[in-house]
């Protein structure tokens, strides 16, 4: 049987490039996703990125961000799920906060590659420090949570003192969760009991900002 290779023809090639970037980090990991296997992965010359792309840099940034628009959409769904039966404001925010760390969980376990990818980002300055911003925008994944927050604290399910820099607690459990369950001691576990620790994980972190458990 002959091999098929994606060739490009038509159309937006900066968008084909960061789809072919995608897929390849699917299995590969952020280092996957070099100019060579990207345009190869295209069916164009590596020439041809750099008609849309400064530099590999550049293309890694757009490739990641594309990632962090499907973590987004994945902290959506599971937001969605979560507030369908929430009953009042507080409940509906809770439960909207409790999408978020839930999604990124989901998202993580279901897509460790796209995962690794969409927390790449880079401080402009430098070209390679990690960084919450890429060039002064907030990323659509960190602005759900603070907007899940605020809306907690607008609800009364967080007071105006909880509030303050709960971002950071939340967003280092989970993902502190999400990294040992896809490559750390948890990974090769199933998806039953990764699901329920990180249910629990979730709930423990929502509990512990609001100061107790058992707080209505």
């Amino acid at each position: 049987m002959p091999q098929v290779t994606r060739t490009y023809h038509h159309g937006d090639l900066r968008a084909a490039l960061i789809d072919a970037g995608l897929q390849l980090a699917r299995t590969g990991g952020v280092d996957s996703v070099g100019v060579r296997d990207v345009t190869r992965e295209a069916g164009v010359s590596p020439a041809s990125a750099y008609r849309h792309f400064d530099d590999h840099r550049a293309l890694v940034v757009a490739v990641a961000l594309a990632a962090q628009d499907h973590l987004a959409e994945a902290i959506v769904a599971r937001i969605g799920i979560e507030t369908a039966d929430a009953e009042g404001e507080r409940a509906a925010a809770l439960a909207r906060l409790r999408g978020v760390g839930l999604g990124y969980i989901d998202f993580a376990l279901a897509e460790p590659g796209l995962f690794e990818l969409a927390l790449l980002t880079f401080d402009p300055a430098s070209g390679a420090s990690p960084t919450v911003l890429v060039d002064a925008e907030v990323p659509a994944p960190f602005l759900l949570l603070l907007q899940a927050l605020d809306a907690c604290e607008a609800s009364g399910a967080l007071s105006a003192a909880e509030r303050v820099n709960a971002e950071w607690p939340c967003w280092s459990a989970v993902h502190g969760f999400a990294d040992i369950a896809t490559r750390g001691p948890l990974k090769g576990q199933t998806p039953e009991v990764l699901e329920a620790l990180g249910e629990h994980v979730v709930d423990s972190i929502i509990a512990g900002l609001r100061g107790s458990a058992s707080r209505p």
